[in-house]
């Protein structure tokens, strides 16, 4: 799609949920209007069936989150882009998976011995306490779901599982792993009754208590207030019978008389149950038969509500009506608000995200907190997303990332090219030194790295490493040049103007000047990201790096008392242009080289 026919999300947002606000508002004004109170009852029942559902995809989607990320790392295993056996790895894994899931408790990523890691959230709000794990010893209650993995294909939920270890009851999920058609572990993702009881406390509001019960039997799985239950939880009660729930009102569920589904219009897949809470007021109770959408998760979702909101039909259908015109420009309002308030920080986020891309962190600003949720995770996300980019950012090229991006890689394969090598010295770096404290020495070569690495930035080229006081370079790679010859002696020009004025402060401040060495070389080298698979440089191997190095420690041979001693190879010199002042120093041996390289002095 073009840019021009491209949406904008304040109006789109607004218009959207104006739209279904003001279709289904006017529809159920035309309804209340055009309707008697028994078809506002059946209606009722609609709204009910509708609650239900809500509250199902409601707990689904929390489901969701656990069995797309037992997929994905299925997938991750099998494409062996996830290794087993390296826990630092899974850890770091765990962490990001199990950080925005908080409806989980702990995850535990095993081998077919029950041997690996585990990350649990621990008793402290947004803690995560992680470690390697051998479940027979540490949490022998695991071991027959890790068994049961091994001989199928298939995900599946356990049953209760009551682990004395933690004193409490989980759910638990578990995924089996296979690489190359071969069983190899298993991912194992836990919800406590705690963590379920929280998913029906934020679905529930003060009229509506929603809770879970197990399939064919009375016993609660979660409710708003069934932590007060959780110390008669144990291995031979798992769960907590309705009975002695906290909720006075539900405990009574198993006297409460059951009613035809037909009074309500209501779905035959929902058991509707009638009582009075210690108020004298009259309650309904709708459970579930069954649920065949939650994944083998043995659960059914139930409600409890005031009868009020199937039995009272609408007295005055005019001020309805009126009330509800109110209602809808009020939501009509309400509607474009909330669009416009979910939109400015996704505006903010989309502008930050464009800065990321570019990699110019330092103009992108912190998102700020919001009141909703998924906003909230989306900003401390992006945030720290930011910070570990921008600590990430001192330890890799910036220009290189910069420049495998804008070459739309994300990887560099070794390959052979033709690049220039440029390498640096300090003359006598260990007696000048040597009056200096460590900070004082480690200040000294920060500046000293920084003037020369800025020369080599304003060439577009590489810098492959810090050696001590030396600096590595390289151009030629990423990208391609036809004559990687040139910016590389327009550095080390660069460095000995950038050296020379640094120098003259040095003098008026009582400092001695610093000398430095540098060689230039030019030749076929092997570039590209070499290295072990959990730790790749970008760099370059081959003769034509040790020749410039050998050419750096010459400078000592040819000029041992000059500010700046710049020797470059023939190979650099025949490709520069007439504006650079050479010296010829003639064919010169140098350590590790059979044939005397043609040396000449650049001078600048």
């Amino acid at each position: 799609m073009s840019q021009h026919r491209k949406l904008f999300i304040t109006p789109t947002l607004a218009t959207v949920i104006g739209s279904f606000v003001f279709v289904t508002a006017a529809a159920i004004l035309v309804i209340l209007s055009a309707t008697s109170s028994t078809v506002v009852r059946q209606l009722g029942g609609e709204i009910v069936d509708i609650g239900m559902e809500s509250a199902e995809i409601a707990f689904i989607e929390q489901l969701h989150a656990i069995t797309s990320t037992a997929e994905y790392t299925k997938v991750s295993v099998e494409s062996l882009e996830l290794p087993l056996d390296d826990p630092d790895l899974l850890i770091t894994y765990l962490y990001g998976t199990l950080a925005p899931m908080e409806h989980v408790s702990f995850m535990v990523l095993v081998d077919p011995d029950g041997e690996g890691v585990d990350v649990d959230r621990g008793d402290a709000e947004g803690s995560l306490l992680a470690g390697e794990v051998d479940l027979k010893n540490d949490i022998p209650a695991l071991v027959p779901l890790v068994e049961k993995a091994a001989t199928q294909d298939d995900a599946f939920w356990s049953d209760a599982l009551y682990m004395p270890s933690r004193e409490h009851t989980y759910f638990v999920f578990t995924q089996p792993l296979s690489a190359e058609k071969e069983h190899v572990g298993s991912l194992l993702i836990g919800m406590s009754l705690d963590r379920v009881s929280e998913v029906t406390w934020h679905i529930s509001t003060d009229d509506i208590m929603v809770f879970l019960m197990k399939e064919g039997s009375h016993e609660i799985i979660a409710h708003p207030e069934l932590h007060q239950s959780f110390d008669s939880l144990s291995a031979e009660s798992p769960l907590v019978h309705v009975r002695h729930v906290s909720d006075a009102f539900l405990r009574d569920f198993e006297q409460m008389q059951k009613l035809e589904n037909s009074s309500f219009d209501i779905s035959e897949d929902l058991d509707l149950h009638v009582g009075f809470d210690q108020n004298g007021e009259k309650r309904f109770v709708i459970v579930e038969e069954k649920n065949e959408n939650l994944r083998g998760l043995p659960v059914r979702i139930g409600v409890h509500f005031p009868a009020q909101f199937l039995d009272q039909p609408l007295h005055q259908l005019i001020t309805a009506a009126v009330a509800g015109l109110v209602l809808l420009l009020l939501s009509l309002l309400g509607a474009i608000m909330l669009a416009k308030r979910i939109a400015q920080p996704m505006r903010r986020a989309s502008n930050a995200a464009n800065e990321v891309a570019k990699l110019n962190l330092g103009a992108v600003n912190a998102l700020p907190t919001s009141v909703i949720r998924e906003l909230d995770d989306l900003s401390k996300g992006f945030n720290a997303m930011v910070g570990g980019l921008t600590a990430f950012n001192r330890y890799v090229p910036k220009t290189l990332v910069q420049k495998l991006l804008s070459e739309g890689r994300a990887e560099a394969p070794p390959e052979e090219r033709e690049v220039a090598v440029l390498f640096t010295d300090i003359a006598g770096f260990t007696s000048a030194s040597e009056g200096m404290s460590a900070t004082e020495t480690a200040a000294f070569v920060n500046h000293h790295l920084s003037l020369l690495g800025a020369e080599i930035t304003k060439q577009d080229g590489t810098i492959d490493k810090y050696i001590g006081d030396s600096v590595m370079a390289f151009w030629g790679a990423p990208e391609r040049l036809d004559n990687p010859a040139e910016p590389a002696a327009r550095a080390a020009l660069g460095m000995a103007a950038a050296i020379r004025a640094d120098n003259e402060k040095r003098r008026s401040n009582g400092l001695l000047p610093v000398r430095i060495r540098i060689g230039l070389h030019l030749g076929p080298l092997v570039v590209g990201d070499i290295g072990a698979p959990e730790r790749v440089n970008y760099t370059v191997i081959g003769d034509t790096v040790n020749a410039a190095s050998r050419l750096e420690s010459l400078g000592k041979e040819i000029d041992d008392t000059a500010e700046v001693v710049i020797l470059a190879s023939q190979e650099i010199t025949d490709k520069l242009s007439g504006d650079i002042a050479m010296q010829p120093i003639g064919p010169q041996i140098v350590k590790g080289k059979s044939e005397p390289l043609e040396v000449v002095r650049l001078l600048g």
